[in-house]
């Protein structure tokens, strides 16, 4: 792909420099062209790590979708090379290459799926079905889980669940805690398991038939 009329956007990151801090707002978005990024998101006491992003990966493309806060801190990990670009050079490169325009078309996409399948589980009203409902969402828009057996590994907090599930951190603490009595997961630091996806897949769809 093509990309050397975009040459002057280019920015180059210094290993472990910050890129964007949580929290801030956004106006840019980037397209790394080499080296890594890592995005962390602060979790209370801890940092914990979202993913570590590969050359031809973008990062930070909610800057130009809505006005909201970012929503995790970027890192350079190695010395980075990114082209930076914004709600008016994005229309440039959307009629410049096809083919970024078509890879950026689909993460937009998958963002406002994203956002509507969070809606849907505020608009559940068992809290408990919220909570399972997360892990499900969780399990069908996230890209880096091992879906090999039924147990699943998300690396997500307490705090995270009860966001996604509207709710408070007690009371998403209480439910997980219930789940976790049951042998249905495990709660860790940085970390839950589910031991069985299929049986939140059950839990949900049976409270939802009941409704």
């Amino acid at each position: 792909m093509d990309l050397s009329s975009f040459a002057h956007f280019a920015r180059v990151f210094q290993p472990g420099e910050i890129i964007f801090c949580e929290f801030e707002p956004g106006k840019n978005f980037y397209l790394i062209q080499s080296g890594r990024v890592q995005l962390v998101k602060n979790s209370g006491e801890f940092e914990r790590t979202l993913d570590v992003l590969q050359p031809s990966e973008i990062f930070g493309e909610m800057a130009i979708l809505d006005n909201s806060p970012r929503t995790a801190t970027a890192i350079a990990l190695d010395e980075v090379k990114a082209l930076e670009l914004n709600a008016e050079n994005f229309e440039m490169l959307m009629n410049g290459i096809p083919a970024m325009a078509l890879k950026l078309l689909r993460i937009f996409a998958k963002r406002i799926y994203d956002s509507k399948r969070r809606f849907q589980i505020l608009t559940l009203s068992d809290p408990q079905v919220k909570v399972a409902d997360v892990f499900l969402m969780l399990d069908e828009t996230q890209a880096n889980i091992d879906k090999t057996t039924e147990s699943r590994k998300f690396l997500t907090s307490i705090e995270d669940i009860a966001h996604w599930a509207g709710m408070s951190v007690f009371q998403g603490r209480e439910i997980l805690n219930f789940f976790s009595s049951q042998k249905r997961l495990e709660i860790y630091k940085d970390y839950i398991i589910v031991k069985n996806i299929n049986d939140f897949t059950r839990f949900v769809s049976s409270r939802r038939n009941q409704k």
